[in-house]
């Protein structure tokens, strides 16, 4: 089914990355994985080039079982990593042979296992019910027991460095147990999430020297440092490193993996993931959100969409003449890509290198065109920092020095809006546009009125203009923007279009949300018309 250590890392078994997405990261709020999800995020994370990947606990939820059983029988399998079952020690007083739960590790037939053990003194005797001897006792008896049946063990150290920070004797012995017993590594978890990096860097440099074992690391991110701590305990000594994709997890969440990836391997220089695969992160990043059913984190380190967008004037100026200038790294190594963002904030060197962005030769004269116009747009509320295509068309008309040749010309439009006796709302919208040289008169009914004017719009143009069938309203945003109490509103309205092999956003703004609308969705069309002529 898999090996039992990682194969396709250049450290090999010196260095682990050790993924628990399908664990700890589905303990977030708003994911719940099916089984077939399960089995897709551990192939995604597999080709990615991670060493192990924890599936989940056996015997204590269906669905991992079920994970693992489909494992076993053929339909994971894994190239890089080896698949780890999560699970607790026997039962205080118990034998672990007759231990249910333990039984299920071992059914699993998952060559790796983690065990979830306390090594805080408080919480053995307040949470397990049980003296420090019996706990060390059951640790080192499942530890045994796995082992002599052919695992390879793993032991978390729930609570420890609150735990060792309270009574550190008590937190060594837990290890002692552990690995005495036969485990490989010891974790130190940050389960509190309460570390900073220095002083977390320098109980895993105190515990190593005291122990000699081989040491591992697991945090969360309730002070957002969880990304910081890992990097600082493998600094300090730390050779197996625990995270969730995209910090995916309990509370505030757990280290990100692809910011601990991006952080070892380009600014520490070590090869973490097999070669050629750092530049999959983005992608990987994006496709295990998508499973997940969460959008991506616009601003998360490396991967995200913002990671390397730059909207001040003065940075565009700088990277005109040198991207390294501003940026930490060359974004394609991450699998990323530059965006230049304009706003008001846009100098000349912004529109230059959107236009170089967007394969248009802006001369001189259109750049400075362009800069007036954005800043006065901007001015008046809208926005083209998400609307690139509402932007690369005010780029074009300042090209050509005139109005583009559009595929059709707006007489005008009606909206109608129908309360019906049985409760019902319908919105009714009449469009009369010129196009192909003929005057079309459409209407079309909808569920809200730009519904209803797409709809009609739509219906006068797609018998002239086949290309328009393949355009789907993707999404839609409102924004009611007062600049001061008691002023009249401007609304800003968003339209993301799609065609099936490509996305774009257009911006429409102006004091009545029907006509904001209507200008949004005239330049997605006419954006679609300069693409398909």
């Amino acid at each position: 089914m898999t090996r039992t250590k990682p194969a396709g890392t250049p450290l090999g078994d010196d260095f682990h990355v050790y993924d628990t997405t399908l664990r700890d990261g589905a303990q977030r709020e708003g994911i719940s994985y099916s089984v077939t999800d399960k089995l897709a995020v551990a192939r995604l994370l597999d080709g990615l080039g991670v060493g192990f990947i924890e599936g989940g606990w056996p015997g204590a939820l269906p669905k991992d079982t079920e994970f693992f059983h489909r494992a076993a029988q053929g339909e994971l399998a894994l190239d890089h990593a080896a698949l780890v079952a999560f699970g607790s020690t026997r039962r205080a007083g118990s034998k672990v042979d007759e231990d249910r739960q333990v039984a299920a590790l071992l059914e699993s037939r998952a060559p790796v296992v983690t065990l979830v053990a306390k090594s805080d003194r408080r919480h053995i005797e307040r949470a397990l019910r049980t003296d420090v001897a019996e706990n060390c006792a059951m640790i080192a008896d499942t530890v045994r027991h796995l082992v002599d049946h052919g695992r390879r063990v793993f032991l978390d150290a729930e609570h420890f460095f609150d735990g060792y920070a309270f009574d550190p004797d008590t937190s060594l012995r837990v290890l002692d147990a552990a690995a005495g017993a036969g485990a490989d590594v010891v974790v130190l978890c940050d389960t509190n999430g309460g570390q900073l990096p220095l002083q977390l860097a320098d109980t895993v440099r105190e515990v190593i020297a005291r122990t000699g074992l081989r040491v591992g690391i697991h945090c969360q991110d309730d002070t957002d440092c969880a990304v910081a701590n890992s990097v600082a305990a493998v600094q300090a000594g730390a050779t197996h490193v625990q995270c969730t994709a995209n910090g995916y997890g309990e509370r505030a969440g757990n280290a990100d993996l692809f910011a601990v990836l991006g952080n070892l391997g380009m600014k520490l220089d070590m090869p973490v993931l097999p070669e050629g695969k750092m530049p999959e992160l983005t992608r990987v990043s994006h496709a295990l959100a998508e499973i997940a059913n969460l959008a991506p984190d616009t601003h998360q380190a490396y991967v995200g969409q913002s990671a390397f967008a730059h909207k001040a004037g003065l940075h565009a100026s700088a990277i005109k003449v040198d991207p390294e200038l501003y940026n930490h790294l060359d974004p394609a190594e991450v699998g990323n890509g530059m965006r230049v963002l304009v706003t008001e904030m846009a100098g000349r060197a912004s529109l230059e290198l959107k236009g170089a962005e967007l394969g248009l030769e802006l001369s001189p004269d259109a750049v400075g065109g362009a800069v007036r116009q954005v800043k006065e747009l901007e001015a008046r509320g809208w926005s083209f920092e998400a609307a690139d295509a509402s932007l690369e068309l005010l780029l074009r008309r300042e090209m050509t020095g005139s109005e583009l040749e559009t595929p059709f010309e707006l007489e005008s439009y009606r909206v109608l809006l129908d309360h019906r006796d049985d409760g019902e709302v319908v919105s009714e919208a009449t469009v009369r546009v010129s196009v192909s040289g003929q005057r079309v008169i459409a209407t079309a009914e909808g569920n809200g009125p730009v519904n209803a004017l797409d709809a009609a719009l739509r219906k006068a143009l797609v018998p002239h203009l086949p290309w328009l069938e393949s355009v789907e309203l993707a999404d839609y945003k409102v924004r009611i923007l007062v600049d001061e109490p008691g002023t009249d509103a401007v609304t800003r309205v968003l339209v993301e279009s799609r065609d099936g092999e490509h996305e774009w956003t257009t911006v429409g703004v102006h004091a009545n949300i029907v006509e904001a609308s209507w200008l949004a969705l005239c330049d997605a069309l006419i954006y679609k018309a300069c693409a398909a002529m």
